[in-house]
């Protein structure tokens, strides 16, 4: 997603979303995110305020594009074969 024009300042502002829309466009839990993002397999978030943080979107959508699609995103135990 290309950012949006800054007309103050001339550069481009990245649009950043709250917890609620990353649960919402992604499906996970805030603790699943937690941990994602502490294990470095999820985009960081930033601090907007003493109890407010934020992820910038196109990062999150980044990360959606890079999931892994149809069978091969399927997780089989190491005990168990398909067969």
């Amino acid at each position: 997603m290309k950012p949006l024009a800054n007309p103050i300042y001339g550069g481009s502002v990245r649009k950043i979303i709250g917890k609620k829309k990353v649960r919402e466009a992604t499906g996970l839990s805030d603790v699943t995110v937690w941990r994602l993002e502490r294990k470095g397999d999820f985009p960081k978030r930033i601090a907007l305020a003493p109890n407010r943080t934020g992820w910038y979107m196109d990062e999150v959508e980044e990360w959606q594009e890079s999931r892994p699609r149809g069978i091969e995103a399927r997780i089989i135990p190491q005990n168990r074969c398909l067969a």
